[in-house]
């Protein structure tokens, strides 16, 4: 049986997949929960002509719209692949407890993703930040989507 932690990291990794057609961003999602309840699940459209559109500032975007309120203290966030400086900036300013990713900035950065080599475990340090980081969760499933996503539109 699935612990609904799985559940949640599946949600992204559906979220995903969507680029898989729709192509208006890379094969990244993100699900944000708190108390059991989903907040919001994303994808990332920066192909929609927006840089910033990441699927963890989408799921920040629409979890804080949601709950009329920036501050989504007491929630976490499930990334397919670890959150990029900006997310993670955006991540610690939304004041969310917990980052659950998948797959590392290096595994992205080795497809051909222009990412910036700073581990979230370095900014939490240079940010001295609270957030809970657990990375490698589901690595395989969120791996598995970088390769079919490697395979398929590059």
């Amino acid at each position: 049986m699935k612990n609904l932690k799985q559940l949640y990291m599946e949600m992204a990794l559906k979220a995903a997949r969507e680029n898989f057609n729709r192509l208006e961003g890379g094969p990244f999602g993100a699900c944000i929960v708190r108390d059991g309840e989903v907040l919001a699940v994303e994808r990332n459209t920066v192909l929609k002509f927006d840089a910033t559109c990441h699927a963890e500032i989408n799921a920040i975007r629409n979890a804080s719209k949601r709950k009329n309120n920036f501050d989504l203290s007491g929630a976490e966030i499930y990334s397919t692949t670890e959150p990029c400086p900006m997310c993670f900036s955006a991540i610690h300013w939304a004041r969310i407890d917990r980052i659950i990713y998948g797959t590392s900035i290096a595994d992205a950065k080795k497809i051909g993703f222009n990412e910036l080599c700073i581990s979230n475990l370095k900014l939490q340090k240079l940010g001295s930040t609270k957030i809970e980081i657990i990375s490698g969760f589901l690595y395989e499933q969120c791996l598995e989507l970088l390769q079919q996503w490697q395979g398929n539109v590059y």
